[in-house]
């Protein structure tokens, strides 16, 4: 019985860690390089500096997770916005931030620079 209850919480705490927040929209990186082009979204990269330094994508402005919600103020509010991180974990919280902030279209990019080719 005990196993069930452990069983339980871990499936509930995965289910609200990968849970997208309402208002942000999953892409694939295969989508993302059909709006790369595009002038009306902002590309954030929530990564590290160190991991931007390393590899990135040339449209992504790096603003690292941490501090995001200091400079919230610098995005702007009018356009979409694509957020990516190496896995799409940090960029899935980074996508509920900006949602929970009032950004109507944001965008997380699943599998992120990991799956980036």
């Amino acid at each position: 019985m005990e196993w069930i209850v452990i069983l339980l919480v871990v499936v509930v705490f995965f289910y609200f860690r990968t849970k997208t927040a309402k208002g942000v929209k999953n892409i694939s990186t295969q989508d993302l390089k059909g709006m790369l082009q595009s002038k009306d979204k902002q590309f954030i990269d929530v990564r590290t500096p160190g991991e931007y330094k390393a590899r990135h994508i040339s449209e992504f402005k790096n603003i690292p997770l941490d501090q995001l919600p200091a400079k919230i103020s610098t995005l702007n509010s009018d356009k979409a916005i694509v957020v990516i991180c190496q896995s799409g974990m940090r960029s899935s919280r980074a996508a509920g931030i900006l949602a929970k902030a009032g950004f109507q279209n944001v965008y997380n990019v699943k599998g992120g620079m990991s799956r980036w080719s």
